[in-house]
């Protein structure tokens, strides 16, 4: 992806989020303002907006549902009313070097169940196009104004919960992942054919293994804003980069 150059005027920001507990927080701040609510393929979605001063920010938020269509297709929906930043928000299994609770910010996106090997293509190569996406590298360095500690890797996505550590160990062994999830790939695709910059922050659920189950469901019940709360606080960062009156 082409690193593009942002600016704080005529932002309009997009946020996917695959999970209905994910998107609760998010939902519920939105309400808590003025603000839209509309339907997307029969789930949730709102406007609203964040202000910074004199400038802001029109935010547009839908629940996709979980897995790489629904999130292909929201994605592709915010670029079509003209989201000119796409955000993505979520929980992610941990397959290296990150530990369950931590926050990471991935640059590279890798669909690990895409398979053309049978016909002579590499693991995951798509013909006549690229199939490694990155995030927006100036969003990333901005959000590091915000933590600091953040942690960058490649994200492996595909239609399957891992929690399997055979599984596990093969997608660090044949990608370098650091993590995986069920949608990240599909929208910087989206984003990268666009010309959109895309930033995803995820939060580890869990170790892909054999308890991942439980400790993905423990987490994404815990009503916890903490996702939500960074992606608006990061909205206000975008917002006051070109901004100095603007501080959260």
């Amino acid at each position: 992806m082409r690193r593009q150059k942002t600016t704080a005027m005529n932002f309009k920001i997009g946020i996917i989020v695959a999970d209905v507990d994910e998107y609760k927080t998010l939902g519920e701040y939105a309400e808590n303002g003025k603000h839209d609510k509309f339907t997307f393929l029969g789930r949730t979605g709102h406007r609203f907006r964040i202000d910074c001063g004199e400038k802001s920010a029109e935010v547009i938020s839908v629940l996709c549902g979980i897995g790489k269509v629904n999130a292909a297709a929201a994605a592709m929906h915010l670029v079509d009313t003209g989201c000119n930043i796409i955000l993505n928000y979520g929980l992610s299994g941990g397959i290296s070097n990150v530990s369950r609770g931590e926050l990471v910010a991935c640059d590279k996106f890798i669909e690990h169940d895409f398979d053309l090997t049978v016909i002579g293509y590499k693991p995951c190569e798509k013909p006549l196009q690229k199939y490694i996406y990155q995030a927006d590298a100036g969003l990333i360095d901005l959000f590091k104004s915000l933590r600091t500690d953040i942690k960058s890797g490649t994200a492996v996505t595909g239609d399957k919960f891992i929690c399997d550590s055979d599984l596990r160990n093969s997608l660090k062994r044949d990608f370098g992942a650091m993590s995986c999830d069920m949608e990240t790939a599909a929208i910087a695709y989206v984003c990268d054919f666009s010309g959109i910059p895309f930033f995803s922050l995820r939060r580890i659920s869990d170790d892909a293994g054999s308890e991942a189950v439980s400790d993905y469901q423990n987490m994404n019940t815990a009503d916890d804003t903490l996702l939500s709360d960074y992606i608006i606080s990061f909205i206000r960062c975008i917002i006051s980069s070109k901004n100095p009156e603007c501080h959260d």
